[in-house]
Order: C-alpha cells, then sequence, then structure tokens
C-alpha cells in the first residue's frame, strides 16, 4: 500500500444515507483501502486527520451543509485533500460547479465499482505528490529562513546571476565577506554547487500543485 511520511491512506466517505455508506464502505474495505464513513459534513470536519494522505468521496446534496459547502469551507481552512463528488440527484449545474472549485471528478450514482476505486487509487497517488512536493519545499525554505539577513541578501543576488564582485559593489561589502557569505549559504542550503543553489530557491517559489490541474476524464 502506498504511503506518505509513513502514514496510510485513508478514504474519506461523507453521505448522509446509511445503505450508500455502508455498501462503498465495504467495497472499499475490499479492496484493502482503509475508509472512515460520516453521516455528515459536520462530523467529518471534527475528525479529518491531516497527517493521513487520502481522498473525499463527497455526496453533493446533504441536510445542513451540502458537499458544495464542504467543499468550499475546506478550501477556507486550506486543506487541499481530493476530493471526488458522488451524487444521484446532480445536475450539469453542480457538476460545473464543483470542478471550478477544484473537485478532480464526479461521479453519478449509480457507478461502476471498478471506476470508482480506479478513481480513489489516482487520487491517493495524486495527494501523496502533492504532500511529496510541499514537504520538499518546506525543507527548502526552512533552510532559507535559517540564513541570515546577509546571507539572503547574498542568495537573492546570487539567484539573479550577480557575480562575486557585482554583489560586493552592491551590498557595499568586501569580495572576501562575499565568498564567506557565498560558503556559508551553500553549506546551510545542502547545496553542492550554484547551479544547484538556484534550482532549489527557484523550485521553492514554483507554486503548489493544483489538484484540479488533472481529471481523470
Amino acid at each position: 500500500m502506498m504511503s506518505a511520511n509513513n502514514s496510510t491512506p485513508l478514504i474519506y466517505l461523507v453521505d448522509d444515507e446509511f445503505a450508500i455508506r455502508d455498501s462503498l464502505t465495504l467495497l472499499i474495505e475490499s479492496s484493502g483501502q482503509a475508509v472512515r464513513s460520516f453521516e455528515s459534513a459536520e462530523n467529518f470536519l471534527d475528525s479529518y486527520d491531516p497527517d493521513h494522505p487520502g481522498c473525499l468521496l463527497l455526496d453533493v446534496r446533504m441536510p445542513l451543509m451540502s458537499g458544495h459547502e464542504l467543499q468550499t469551507e475546506l478550501s477556507n481552512r486550506n486543506i487541499r485533500i481530493p476530493i471526488i463528488f458522488i451524487s444521484g440527484h446532480a445536475d450539469i449545474a453542480d457538476s460545473a460547479k464543483a470542478f471550478r472549485a477544484g473537485a478532480i471528478d464526479f461521479l453519478e450514482k449509480p457507478f461502476d465499482n471498478e471506476v470508482l476505486l480506479e478513481r480513489i487509487n489516482e487520487a491517493i497517488k495524486k495527494d501523496i505528490s502533492f504532500r511529496e512536493e510541499f514537504g520538499k519545499k518546506r525543507r527548502i525554505q526552512d533552510r532559507i529562513d535559517h540564513l541570515t539577513t546577509r546571507e539572503k541578501e547574498v542568495l537573492g543576488l546570487i539567484v539573479k546571476s550577480h557575480s562575486n564582485k557585482e554583489s560586493a559593489r552592491i551590498l557595499n561589502i568586501s569580495n572576501r565577506t562575499v565568498d564567506v557569505h557565498r560558503a556559508s549559504i551553500m553549506e546551510k542550503m545542502h547545496a553542492d554547487n550554484v547551479a544547484e543553489l538556484i534550482t532549489m530557491v527557484m523550485y521553492s517559489e514554483t507554486p503548489d500543485i493544483n489538484l484540479q490541474e488533472e481529471r481523470f476524464h
């Protein structure tokens, strides 16, 4: 089974109909995946564990908080779990709204069980990929945060391809001082050369993976 940060993937199922929750839970567990089911969006929010990769199977129309409203709330909380909507009463407007807000798939009941399991596996892979990229960026940013103010200034000039001499002139310091700062930066950033250092900084500044970029259609 796939994992990220030694965490077992979890499939969250939110549907107000017991029969749906029961049948889908049995189906998902039969495929070897772990599943947690909830009868309401509120119960899911109270129990969601961000340390586990996974995905969310979400009904559209539910009492109190609808699937769309839960999707909005997750976005407000900066929770990036992949969402697969499931619905027996949806229309084109529901589907379009879900995709615009970042859902990765929208399945109408009744749906093919094998198709659902395939979508779940793809969603988990996508979530793990996002988490791995986010983790890499966070580690690089942590290294940058531990640089001194002057080292950050020198790093900024390195990224802009300024030479030691140019950096020294811009910062009004000696070439030797720039050399010392560059050596310290390379060590703290765990970079073997300037090209790798620049690549790391640029990578850390790229936007996070958009879960909506690749739908499974």
